[in-house]
């Protein structure tokens, strides 16, 4: 019977947040801004293992109280230069069985609900191809020039923001990625194999944290959510 597994990629550094820290080590409400995600992925029943893939030389991981978490969070220090190395990495160094799920989730998405993660799962566990967490494009889309002026305005019909996690088979994650170069998120890999990931409905609450302000938005949120 096939295993549900998460893979959370914490080897980057997140310069657009303007800070000496990487950014899954930023303080948010009082832990380290990857506490709170896999802190979510870590209490679902489903999952058996949490991966955190960590940079070679990462000297701060073990400065935290992860206790919280039990054996259930496993680190691996074998990230890489890209997110897709990181990716790639871990799930060769976890050592899966081929027809495990793997949830690869961002590290700077901290307000991830269980009522999400449970919805994925649960569209997904039978999907021959799996998928991925996204919401439907709300804004009207320009497409700007070299001279930051509109050019044109997109049409925004059947457009979805990809969001994590996005579930796969570690075998087949692992072929796509090893095939794929510099992919922006693991889905991408996936469609270059000719395959189509489904879209699994979640909504603007499961943000990633890129820049300063968002760091309030996800504080207020998180104590919405009684983290």
């Amino acid at each position: 019977m096939s295993e549900f597994h998460a893979l959370v990629p914490a080897a980057g550094f997140g310069a657009r947040m303007g800070h000496d820290l990487p950014k899954q080590y930023l303080q948010l409400a009082g832990q380290p801004m990857m506490f709170h995600a896999l802190k979510t992925l870590c209490a679902s029943a489903e999952i058996s293992t949490v991966f955190v893939v960590l940079a070679p030389d990462d000297h701060l991981f073990h400065g935290y109280d992860w206790s919280f978490f039990g054996e259930k969070l496993q680190p691996l220090y074998c990230g890489g230069e890209k997110r897709s190395d990181t990716v790639l990495n871990g799930l060769l160094a976890s050592e899966l069985e081929p027809d495990d799920w793997v949830l690869v989730h961002d590290a700077a998405r901290p307000c991830l609900t269980q009522t999400q993660l449970s919805r994925l799962i649960a569209e997904l566990r039978d999907d021959a191809v799996g998928g991925i967490l996204a919401v439907l494009v709300a804004d009207t889309l320009k497409r700007a020039d070299g001279n930051d002026r509109i050019k044109r305005t997109e049409n925004r019909e059947q457009l979805w923001q990809a969001q994590t996690p996005q579930m796969f088979r570690a075998g087949l994650l692992v072929q796509a990625l090893q095939q794929a170069s510099n992919f922006t998120d693991d889905a991408s890999a996936v469609e270059a194999l000719g395959l189509q990931p489904k879209l699994v409905l979640s909504d603007s609450t499961n943000f990633k944290v890129t820049y300063p302000q968002d760091r309030l938005l996800a504080e207020l949120l998180l104590t919405q959510q009684g983290k």
